[in-house]
């Protein structure tokens, strides 16, 4: 029996799939209800591990095929896929503490000024799985790492949303909801960017943006198209020969480079149907908990949420992250770091929330300037944090959003300090 309860609290599917039961049971959900949210907590954790299972290979050939061409070494920054990494070996630890961040909010929400209900479920596993891994680089081990950790991811989940929220009105104009994404540095050097330089007479708003790059919003359709064209491209930097001596087994090589492309974008969409699954069952339990404990609280929402207020900042904001990316990415060799090769999804993300909180305060000169400076940002943040990653393990991928960039080298000159 002890065996049993042991594996069971150590398999995090498990752990995972525990917490949504409780929160079902303390809301008195019907019976099947009960037994359907929990087996689909387990099954959203399973599916996100075979997602990287998928994109394992791929990763790793752009990794070879990048390395050649350029004689760098490159770096896809990308949180599905670190975090898919990471749980191989940290998912227990990552599991418990993804649990007490919550209860943590929950705590701080009810006895501090800051009424802020993080809800932004995938963020919180994220936010949760870079602590685990960066205390465990630094030593940090068991109940210690586990409590630190989940004391730390409360602060975070009240703190961040407290410090947007000023320009979260901004751009909605009321104070209903705030934003809980870990972009949040990023949004706030945005929105000062377009408060600094921007020019709030003309809106992103006041452009029409052709429909033909109205696909941009399918991050599926666009990771696919835009990682075809970046392995095309870096397959003949490297050259033909190289790819299909050593690599594709003689297959063509823009053959095998459309196909490893859409491989690697199959198996993040994979993460991400499994990251959906897992969050929905598990975010309406713990916001059943939240409300019956706080009232007056605020939800913290996904970066979507902000979307509909700039449609053309979204796109614009997108643009010019991914910009600012690619030009940072010849940059960062010359301070002695890492080449973060630009992910579709940080840029996608964070670069169009980028854009909408630079358009609330400089309009389209605010977007672009903003987003602009959000591309930088999280090109040269990811590659200082990569070298504590790599540590253990993840050197061939690292968190893509400002806030895991600055609280991982924030906790790794911390964790080493004492």
């Amino acid at each position: 029996m002890t065996a049993f309860l042991f594996d069971s609290l150590s398999e995090p599917a498990l752990v995972i799939g525990l917490f949504a039961l409780i929160g079902l049971l303390v809301q008195k959900a019907k019976v099947t209800d009960v037994v359907a949210g929990t087996f689909r907590t387990v099954l959203g954790f399973l599916i996100l591990n075979a997602g990287v299972q998928t994109l394992a290979n791929p990763l790793d050939i752009f990794r070879l095929v990048f390395n050649h061409a350029f004689g760098l070494k490159g770096t896809i920054s990308s949180n599905e896929v670190v975090v898919a990494l990471a749980l191989k070996q940290l998912g227990a630890q990552t599991a418990w503490v993804m649990i007490l961040g919550m209860l943590f909010n929950l705590l701080l929400a009810r006895t501090t000024p800051f009424k802020y209900i993080f809800l932004t479920g995938h963020h919180t596993l994220f936010m949760a799985c870079l602590l685990v891994a960066v205390m465990s680089a630094g030593g940090i081990t068991g109940l210690t790492l586990i409590v630190t950790s989940g004391l730390l991811l409360g602060v975070l989940m009240v703190l961040m949303p407290a410090l947007s929220q000023p320009f979260t009105r901004r751009v909605t104009g009321h104070d209903h909801f705030a934003l809980g994404h870990f972009g949040s540095i990023g949004y706030i050097f945005a929105a000062l960017i377009g408060q600094i330089f921007g020019k709030r007479g003309l809106s992103t708003e006041d452009i029409k943006v052709p429909e033909s790059l109205l696909f941009l919003r399918d991050t599926s359709i666009s990771m696919a198209l835009a990682m075809s064209l970046l392995f095309m491209v870096v397959s003949l930097i490297a050259g033909p020969a190289f790819v299909e001596r050593a690599l594709s087994g003689g297959t063509n090589f823009l053959v095998f480079s459309v196909k490893q492309a859409l491989v690697f974008s199959a198996g993040v969409y994979i993460i991400l149907a499994g990251v959906r699954l897992l969050i929905s069952e598990i975010i309406p339990a713990f916001k059943g908990i939240s409300d019956k404990l706080i009232p007056n609280a605020k939800p913290a929402l996904d970066c979507p949420s902000v979307f509909p207020f700039a449609p053309n900042a979204v796109v614009i904001g997108f643009m010019s992250s991914f910009i600012g990316g690619l030009l940072t990415m010849f940059v960062t060799p010359a301070f002695g770091l890492a080449v973060i090769v630009p992910g579709l999804i940080p840029h996608f993300f964070t670069g169009a929330t980028a854009g909408v909180y630079g358009n609330a305060t400089g309009g389209l000169r605010g977007a672009v300037l903003g987003a602009f400076g959000n591309g930088i940002l999280i090109s040269f943040l990811p590659a200082m944090l990569l070298s504590g990653l790599g540590a253990i393990g993840f050197a061939g991928t690292t968190f893509g959003d400002a806030d895991f960039g600055v609280v991982g080298i924030l906790l790794s000159f911390a964790t080493r300090a004492f």
